[in-house]
């Protein structure tokens, strides 16, 4: 019967401190992670919501409610979704992407956004938003310059956001980053072992993979946390539900 009582303890635990896996803690308010699918997440923090990557309709998950900033990132269908932006849009979502997206919005869409370019920055609903460089080397899926990854402060974190990449010396030399979102799925962007490797040098203090969905099925997320465990056991590896469903 001990294991038993100690069960319940251990499952009234988790219910009270909830799902500390989706919450960022920091001492100017608690930033929450919303995994929708794939690419697709929303940041929450002070009562804002902050929309990465939204595809396949506004309404497709309660999260898209009063989202006030939309990030894009490219120009493919799993990044870009016209139609759920124009719906964000028209409830008043800014919308920040690089000039390759925009060129392929409508007039009025395209008045609703913030272009921006890797290396440039600006301030949107008072965050803070870096583009950085997001690209293939071995591959010509993302050529350099079209997309955009992003680096977000938000309570007082900065929050790193790969898009599609494959391990680039801009990524490495990234500095201060607490959270970051990794993508690792072949042949669009790079395996689990480069993705480690770049992770540990760049020393967030919690990294997600995300975007881990190939032409072969899922990447090996075990195989990655394993691999940065290895090397930096101070690098904390936190896995949501990317696909639901699957």
């Amino acid at each position: 019967m001990r294991w038993i009582s100690a069960l319940v303890l251990c499952l009234a635990a988790a219910l009270a401190r909830g799902d500390d896996t989706n919450v960022v803690e920091s001492e100017r308010g608690d930033v929450t992670v919303h995994p929708i699918e794939h690419a697709s997440f929303v940041l929450e923090a002070g009562g804002k919501r902050i929309a990465f990557d939204p595809v396949g309709g506004a309404d497709r998950s309660p999260v898209l409610e009063n989202v006030s900033l939309v990030l894009v990132t490219d120009i493919h269908g799993d990044h870009f979704d016209a139609p759920t932006l124009e719906a964000l849009a028209a409830r008043g979502a800014a919308i920040v992407a690089p000039a390759a997206v925009a060129g392929r919005m409508t007039p009025e869409l395209r008045e609703a956004t913030t272009v921006l370019g890797n290396g440039e920055s600006t301030r949107v609903e008072g965050i803070g938003i870096e583009a950085v460089p997001m690209y293939n080397i071995t591959s010509d899926w993302h050529e350099k310059g079209r997309g955009n990854g992003y680096v977000v402060t938000l309570s007082g974190l900065r929050f790193y956001v790969s898009g599609d990449t494959e391990d680039i010396p801009e990524m490495r030399e990234l500095e201060d980053i607490d959270v970051a979102f990794v993508c690792m799925n072949l042949p669009y962007t790079m395996d689990v072992e480069r993705a480690a490797d770049a992770v540990v040098d760049m020393e967030p203090r919690i990294v997600y993979p995300y975007h881990y969905r190939g032409q072969e099925g899922f990447s090996d997320v075990n195989r990655f946390e394993q691999l940065v465990r290895a090397e930096n056991e101070d690098i904390e590896v936190r896995r949501l539900d990317w696909y639901p469903g699957d």
